[in-house]
């Protein structure tokens, strides 16, 4: 008797995810031949590694029962205080860069902190360090700051050349290694078995001994040390700073990671899935640019509805 070929439901949603992004892509190329260019499809990690590196350390807060409003506006107080540093203080990067990852990390071990020490709820204490962030951006400057650094300049030309005359930036390097360590913290190691236990209940965490209180700070910290380097990345981009940039990036984060088939509740998800999620936000975006007739504003349309979709296609499965 032959067995069936099942595939567990939990692998569904991301399946899923994966699915829409080959149909998403596959209809765009079909329609423009723009995007059957090898190059327009590194452009989607290209333009979208600092919303991925964001994602990444949000997918991990997310599973722990958690949530990180202030993806965005760290990613901006680390691009104008960066650039600041760099042009008007004259520091170098070696030693700037490395100053933003501690900021960006302490940040989030503070917020951590208090939302388990102080029982306060994630929401509220990631909002008020949006806020702090966004206000402390324009504390250091009013206007964009740009930024002359030979190194950043460097760095923001760099290619790495792939098939034929296609290529990718560095910080699409930096990003992809980003999601190879995610990926392995979150399903190899005690860590991530943590991680997953406080999503699905922090008090049976707690009751079997895991370390809730050292891993919760820990998960805000990491997605810390993520938007400062989502910010530095960012800033090398641009070659600027400016307390306005990342303006609701947050919320783009939260819904690529839960289009990647990561559980808004927590305890479900996989990093890998929010690779996912962010290129069908850069194929949605390719495929409007290429139309050329239809707003900008589409982009949040799509993202928003398909948000919507995959809530209640995990809501079925889970």
């Amino acid at each position: 008797m032959k067995r069936r070929f099942k595939i567990d439901r939990k692998f569904l949603p991301l399946l899923v995810t994966i699915g829409l992004f080959v149909v998403a892509y596959g209809y765009g190329a079909a329609q423009y031949p723009g995007m059957r260019s090898p190059q327009t499809f590194f452009n989607l990690f290209i333009d979208n590694a600092f919303l991925l590196i964001g994602s990444i350390g949000l997918t991990l807060v997310i599973i722990s029962g958690g949530i990180d409003l202030s993806v965005g506006a760290v990613i901006a107080l680390v691009s104008v205080a960066s650039a600041h540093l760099l042009e008007k203080e004259g520091l170098s990067p070696f030693v700037v860069i490395p100053l933003m990852l501690l900021m960006g990390s302490a940040l989030g071990a503070v917020m951590g902190a208090i939302i388990h020490y102080f029982k306060v709820q994630p929401f509220i204490v990631t909002l008020a360090g949006m806020f702090l962030a966004r206000g402390m951006s324009f504390f250091i400057s009013l206007d964009a700051v740009t930024i002359s650094d030979p190194f950043y300049r460097a760095l923001s030309l760099a290619r790495i050349h792939l098939i034929g005359k296609s290529f990718i930036s560095i910080h699409v390097a930096i990003a992809l290694l980003l999601l190879l360590v995610t990926i392995y913290l979150a399903h190899f190691t005690r860590f991530g078995r943590t991680v997953y236990a406080m999503g699905g209940n922090e008090q049976s965490a707690r009751l079997m001994g895991l370390p809730v209180a050292r891993t919760k700070v820990l998960v805000y910290t990491f997605a810390g040390f993520c938007n400062a380097l989502a910010g530095i990345v960012f800033s090398i981009n641009l070659l600027s700073g400016h307390g306005l940039y990342a303006n609701g990036l947050e919320l783009e984060a939260i819904s690529s990671v839960v289009i990647g088939g990561t559980l808004l509740t927590g305890g479900v998800g996989y990093v890998f899935g929010t690779l996912f999620g962010v290129l069908i936000t850069g194929t949605i975006i390719s495929i409007l640019q290429f139309n050329g007739t239809l707003s900008s504003w589409w982009t949040r349309i799509v993202i928003g509805v398909l948000t919507l979709v995959f809530i209640g296609i995990q809501s079925f499965f889970y």
